[in-house]
């Protein structure tokens, strides 16, 4: 396995098996998201994965909302079956990683919310 495989893998694990009630419920500020870069996920507490992304700062990513929430509104999720989970990233340097690690999770994952998943390189 190559080391963006391997932290694939760790990225995943947090992100999807992180126990419900240990991730971020949805708030209108989000201000309990790090001003880091990693990759996220919109859970469902019974359904799972909903949506994986990237971003280069947690903290500003959800402020103008997110289609997730959007397209859970539009299923007649509860709220408070929706949260977010996240995975920081700790050593940025290459911008190409959160792209690379996101396009390995979602081909192993393919996640209901996310439109098109990026074919691999």
């Amino acid at each position: 396995m190559t080391t963006s495989e391997e932290q694939a893998r760790a990225s995943l694990d947090r992100l999807a098996f992180l126990p419900f009630d240990s991730c971020l419920p949805i708030t209108r500020e989000f201000n309990d998201l790090p001003r880091r870069p990693g990759l996220y996920a919109i859970r469902h507490r019974h359904e799972g994965l909903l949506y994986l992304g990237k971003t280069n700062t947690l903290e500003t990513r959800f402020n103008g909302g997110h289609k997730a929430f959007t397209w859970a509104w539009l299923d007649r999720y509860p709220p408070d079956d929706i949260r977010i989970a996240i995975a920081e990233i700790e050593r940025w340097g290459n911008r190409g990683l959160l792209s690379e690690l996101e396009a390995i999770l979602l081909r192993a994952t393919e996640p209901p919310y996310n439109a098109r998943i990026p074919m691999e390189s």
